[in-house]
């Protein structure tokens, strides 16, 4: 999903988001410990969906902050 994308969503939508992506984050290494991971992009791709999502969420507080 793309930061544009992600900016258009509320901050709950966006929590959901990213508790749904720690959740694929935690199997994909559950796979990789026990060796039946065998798509090994997919979690750099959870690692940073994760980051960008935080980093939106980050930006949408301290812009209401600054708002009040």
């Amino acid at each position: 999903m793309k930061a544009s994308e992600l900016r258009q969503k509320s901050i709950e939508e966006l929590s959901s988001e990213l508790l749904e992506s720690l959740k694929e984050q935690f199997v994909f290494r559950m796979q990789r410990s026990s060796g039946q991971l065998t798509r090994h992009s997919e979690m750099r791709k959870v690692r940073r969906k994760i980051a960008r999502i935080k980093t939106i969420m980050n930006e949408m507080q301290s812009t209401a902050e600054v708002s009040k």
